[in-house]
């Protein structure tokens, strides 16, 4: 029986909110909590006493800043230390506290690595590995690459990384099944089924965001049909993590999108998308605001004539265009101000050496603060220095695809109180 002149301390409270908490929700103390709670004079006879945990007289801004740039690993380990502890890494400021350390952190030490590998005769599926370690040549060698516990994984089921957010990651298995996933404290959850069934003809596009304006997560799902010559139709759905559920929008009206992921920027989704189905090669960027739910068009670089091919996404957070000059090399420009062409800027020209049609040049995954960049080459991965000329290449290999997440403690579960839960 527990005296009632010691009581224990209260359960944590719920995350609620991760991105924008309650200013009324304090960061307690650790050694603050301690003291008013010692776990050793409540624990009843039959219970391990909780250890007393001595903490430096720090000032309580300091030690918060201090442990917010700690990497996710050692949190998750501080959590089973104590419950202030628990309740501490819990609260829902500190979490936005260390998402915001760690997606600054201009040398990726706190990022990841979601490699998308496709073995000959068979399903796609993920693997894993830092971004510090790929660019370290020396050290990355296949050992650094290590296989992954995603949601569903089935060796006879293909999977596909629809995008990524403040160290949730949004998957797909097939088609079929949506998932929201956050690989460094291994939680997910299983979205409600989208209620469209993929018939001959048809083809789902997808994309995932945050929405600045309601706080959410959001999950986008585009329904594409063909109808017969030059009809084209599509059906848009809208998945809320906040309500659970699905709801339908109104439908794209921009052309015909290119079978391809939404790319997240500035609060929204872009995709790129054709003109029709002529031969035309031009193309546009349309994009869909997840707060009002409306879309939009972003003008493209103006980056010359000539034959070439191109690859959309986003570097560093702006959007971003690779262009493929007749595989002579292959240019990066980067939208730095977001929705003025002007801005558009060529930040790096990679060179082919070799042979250029056994690989290519896709989407950068980087961009280094000392002007290098990590770039997808065929089926592997390349470090290119524009200063000296120079190129590396990690071990890395078989890859058909490689999206950077920053390793965070949001969790994907906000309803039903698995955040609660240790690892």
């Amino acid at each position: 029986m527990e005296s009632k002149s010691n009581p224990q301390q209260p359960p944590p409270q719920p995350l609620d909110d991760q991105h924008h908490p309650p200013k009324k929700n304090k960061i307690n103390h650790p050694m603050e909590e301690e003291e008013k709670h010692p776990s050793s004079s409540s624990s009843s006879p039959n219970q391990e006493p909780e250890p007393l945990i001595i903490f430096p007289n720090f000032p309580h801004e300091l030690l918060i800043e201090i442990i917010s740039r700690l990497p996710v690993k050692s949190l998750v380990k501080f959590k089973c230390v104590s419950r202030t502890w628990f309740s501490l890494i819990s609260n829902p400021h500190f979490i936005k506290t260390h998402l915001i350390n760690s997606s600054k952190k201009d040398d990726f030490g706190h990022h990841g690595l979601i490699l998308t590998v496709l073995p000959p005769n068979s399903h796609s599926h993920l693997k894993q590995c830092s971004v510090e370690s790929t660019l370290d040549v020396a050290a990355t060698t296949t050992s650094e690459v290590t296989e992954i516990d995603y949601p569903m994984k089935n060796p006879y089921k293909s999977v596909w990384v629809v995008g990524s957010c403040d160290g949730l990651v949004c998957i797909a298995i097939e088609e079929d099944d949506l998932f929201l996933w956050n690989p460094s404290i291994r939680k997910s959850k299983k979205l409600p089924d989208l209620g469209v069934k993929i018939k001959h003809g048809c083809y789902m596009i997808f994309g995932f965001g945050y929405d600045n304006l309601n706080d959410d997560y959001k999950v986008v799902g585009v329904f594409c049909v063909f109808c017969g010559g030059n009809v084209y139709e599509t059906e848009v759905r809208v998945y809320s993590l906040k309500s659970d559920a699905w709801k339908r929008i109104e439908d794209f009206k921009g052309g015909v999108l290119l079978d391809d992921s939404g790319k997240y920027a500035n609060g929204k989704l872009h995709w790129a998308s054709s003109h029709g189905f002529d031969s035309n090669p031009s193309w546009k960027i349309i994009s869909l605001d997840l707060g009002s739910e409306t879309y939009g068009e972003v003008e493209r670089p103006e980056y010359g004539d000539g034959l070439y091919d191109w690859t959309f996404g986003v570097l560093g957070g702006c959007l971003s265009v690779l262009f493929d000059y007749e595989r002579t090399r292959a240019d990066v420009w980067v939208m730095k101000e977001y929705g003025v062409r002007d801005s558009w800027s060529k930040v790096v020209s990679v060179p082919y050496l070799g042979d250029p049609e056994k690989s290519r040049y896709s989407m950068p995954v980087c961009l280094l603060r000392n002007g290098e960049i990590l770039l997808v080459f065929g089926s592997g991965l390349a470090v290119y220095n524009p200063k000296s000329s120079a190129f590396r290449y990690p071990q890395v290999n078989g890859l058909e695809e490689v999206n950077m997440y920053v390793q965070s403690l949001v969790s994907p579960n906000i309803h039903d109180g698995e955040q609660r839960q240790e690892q």
